[in-house]
């Protein structure tokens, strides 16, 4: 899955060391030892352990039993005072239980962050097809029903960025032609949908479309991830289609 830029190694200043040990972290890596975090922060071991002893005591990093690194409770409290984050979920939560509760399948919320995807919610329905999605983690513009949304209203700057650069493929069905993937782009913002079709597992299958804020701007997206086979997309975009203006309208009225 897509990451950051990494920080400077060593010799750059202290708080971008730090940064860097934090960086060190996924989904598929929560908990690390002081000699991965030093290797994977690219830095000695001594400079890791100050900065780690740091990180633990403003409460940045955990330690568990066995001794190693986890990801500490003090930067799950900031990071919830993000506004794109936080405030977005409140108040899309509501759109988002009413159509996983109609549908009984995945329903997502992203935002895009430079030229990746952050999921900001994701509710599992009862009996739903598997994802490789998750609240907080990061994917590529280029595969996903929120992802071809967003990147679809995205700057023509960012579209450019990400269609010259590596395209990621998931399946044998993804879409890594960037001429073709314009195209898309290019439906997405005629229609008011976007369809991803086994493009990031082989047995799924998603409808996106953007939630605009009160000056028309695409401020995120919301998605309905289907087992493929299930139901035609095309039948399942006027409910993703009607949440995604539903939120909307709640992102406009005042707090």
């Amino acid at each position: 899955m897509p990451r950051r830029g990494r920080p400077a190694g060593p010799t750059g200043p202290v708080l971008t060391r730090a940064l860097s040990i934090l960086d060190a972290f996924t989904a598929t890596r929560p908990v690390l030892n002081l000699s991965q975090l030093a290797s994977l922060a690219d830095m000695p071991l001594s400079t890791a352990h100050r900065l780690i002893a740091e990180l633990v005591v403003w409460g940045a990093l955990e330690r568990d039993e066995s001794g190693g690194y986890r990801i500490g409770l003090r930067l799950w409290e900031l990071g919830a005072l993000a506004p794109r984050g936080q405030g977005l979920r409140e108040r899309a939560l509501p759109f988002l239980e009413d159509l996983s509760q109609i549908t009984r399948e995945n329903v997502q919320l992203a935002v895009r962050e430079g030229t990746d995807v952050v999921f900001v919610e994701r509710i599992a329905g009862t009996g739903a097809v598997p994802v490789l999605t998750r609240a907080g983690g990061r994917f590529a513009l280029t595969a996903t029903g929120v992802g071809l949304v967003l990147l679809a209203h995205a700057p023509t700057e960012v579209q450019d960025d990400v269609l010259s650069g590596h395209i990621e493929r998931y399946t044998q069905r993804t879409v890594t032609d960037p001429s073709r993937l314009r195209n898309m782009l290019a439906d997405v913002r005629t229609n008011g949908f976007s369809i991803s079709d086994r493009q990031v597992t082989m047995d799924s299958l998603s409808v996106g479309a953007p939630v605009q804020d009160h000056r028309g701007h695409v401020a995120a997206a919301v998605s309905l991830v289907i087992r493929h086979g299930t139901a035609s997309p095309h039948a399942i975009v006027p409910l993703v289609r009607t949440s995604a203006r539903a939120i909307g309208r709640a992102l406009a009225k005042p707090y």
